[in-house]
C-alpha cells in the first residue's frame, strides 16, 4: 500500500513553510532585526525599562515630592536624637533608641537623613536630577568632539591623523581627577555668565565631556578606517562625490550604531565620576542634593544610621548597572554575527 501523497511533513511542504519565513526575514531592515533580538534578551529589556524609569523619576521630581515626600532641604529636627544625631525609633519617647532604617515610613518612605532630619526619597529624587543631567550633557559633548575628530583623522589620514591621535593620547595620559579637583577648585562663585550650582554643572559637563573625548574618538576612527575602504563608499568616489558628501551621508549614518552603543556604556561612567567628585566636595555645592555628597555625608553616622549610605550606594548602584545592562543588550542586538 502506498503511502498518501499529502502526508504533512514532507520535504515539499517543509520547504514551502520555510520560503514565508526566509521572505519575512529578508523584508526586516537591521533595525527591525535588532529590535527583536533586543526584545528577547530579557535582561537588557529590564535595563532599558530601569532607565527609562530613572529619566521619568528625574523629570517629574518636583510633582513626585510635592505628593509623596517634603521638599528635599526641609529641616525635621522632632525625631532626632540630639546626643548622636540619629532617627529615634518614637519620636515622642527619648529613650526609645536609635532607628537603624531612619524612620521609615508612608511620610518618610526612605526614611531621614540623620541630624538635619531631611526626607532621603525627596534627596534622592532630586539627586537623580543632578547626576542624569551631568551624565547626558557630558556624554553628548564628548561624543560630539569624539564623532567629529575620529571620524576626520579615520578619513583624510595624513598630517590630520598624526595631529589628532597625538592629542588623543595626550587627553588619554591626562590625570582627569586630580584636573577637575584642582580646576573645580579655582573656579569663583560667578563665571561666564553663569552663578552657584549652574555654574558647577556646566564646569562638570565640560570637564568629563571634553577630556573624555579620546576614547570614542577611537572608535569612530578605527570604523572610518574601515568604512571608507568599502565597496559604498569607491562607488560615491568614483561617481564624483565630493569629501564632504561622503563623510556626512555615507559614513557617518554607519556610525550611528556604535556611537549610541558606546555611549550607554559611557553614561554610567560619567555618573560615577560627578559621583566621585561630589563626594569629595568639588562638585555641586551644598545643600543641593547629589548621591556622591550624601555617601560623603553619611559615612560619619553608618554605624548608627546605616541606611543613609545604603540608600544613596544603591541608587548608585541601580542606575549603573541598568546602563550597562541596557549597553550589553545594543550591543548584542546590532551585532550582526549573532543568531537571529
Amino acid at each position: 500500500m502506498t503511502a498518501p501523497s499529502d502526508v504533512p511533513g514532507t520535504a515539499e511542504e517543509a520547504g514551502a513553510e520555510a520560503q514565508p519565513r526566509r521572505a519575512d526575514a529578508a523584508s526586516r531592515s537591521l533595525r527591525q532585526i535588532a529590535w527583536q533580538r533586543f526584545r528577547q534578551d530579557k535582561v537588557a529589556l529590564t535595563g532599558g525599562i530601569v532607565v527609562v524609569l530613572l529619566i521619568v523619576i528625574a523629570i517629574l521630581a518636583p510633582l513626585l515630592v510635592k505628593f509623596v515626600g517634603y521638599p528635599p532641604n526641609q529641616f525635621n529636627q522632632a525625631p532626632i536624637d540630639p546626643l548622636t544625631g540619629g532617627v529615634l525609633n518614637d519620636p515622642n519617647d527619648p529613650t526609645s533608641g536609635i532607628d537603624p532604617w531612619g524612620g521609615m515610613s508612608l511620610d518618610h518612605l526612605l526614611g531621614l537623613e540623620p541630624v538635619n532630619g531631611r526626607d532621603l526619597f525627596s534627596r534622592i529624587v532630586y539627586g537623580a536630577q543632578i547626576s542624569l543631567l551631568v551624565a547626558f550633557g557630558a556624554t553628548v559633548l564628548c561624543v560630539f568632539i569624539g564623532t567629529v575628530l575620529g571620524s576626520l583623522a579615520g578619513y583624510f589620514g595624513g598630517w590630520v591623523d598624526t595631529v589628532i591621535s597625538r592629542a588623543m593620547d595626550i587627553f588619554l595620559a591626562f590625570p582627569l581627577l586630580l584636573f577637575a579637583i584642582a580646576l573645580a577648585g579655582v573656579i569663583p562663585d560667578g563665571a561666564f555668565g553663569l552663578t552657584g550650582n549652574g555654574l558647577r554643572v556646566a564646569l562638570l559637563i565640560f570637564i568629563i565631556g571634553f577630556f573624555n573625548w579620546p576614547y570614542i574618538g577611537r572608535i569612530v576612527r578605527g570604523q572610518t578606517l574601515s568604512f571608507k575602504e568599502r565597496e559604498f563608499v569607491e562607488a560615491a568616489r568614483s561617481l564624483g562625490a565630493s569629501n564632504r558628501y561622503i563623510l556626512f551621508r555615507e559614513i557617518l549614518p554607519n556610525l550611528i550604531t556604535p556611537i549610541l552603543i558606546y555611549s550607554t556604556l559611557l553614561i554610567p561612567t560619567n555618573i560615577l565620576f560627578e559621583a566621585a567628585l561630589s563626594f569629595l566636595g568639588v562638585g555641586i555645592n551644598p545643600p543641593t542634593p547629589t548621591w556622591g555628597g550624601m555617601i560623603s555625608d553619611s559615612l560619619q553616622y553608618y554605624t548608627t544610621s546605616p541606611h543613609f549610605v545604603i540608600i544613596p550606594g544603591l541608587a548608585i548602584f541601580i542606575t549603573v548597572l541598568a546602563f550597562n545592562l541596557l549597553g550589553d543588550g545594543l550591543r548584542d542586538a546590532f551585532d550582526p554575527r549573532s543568531s537571529d
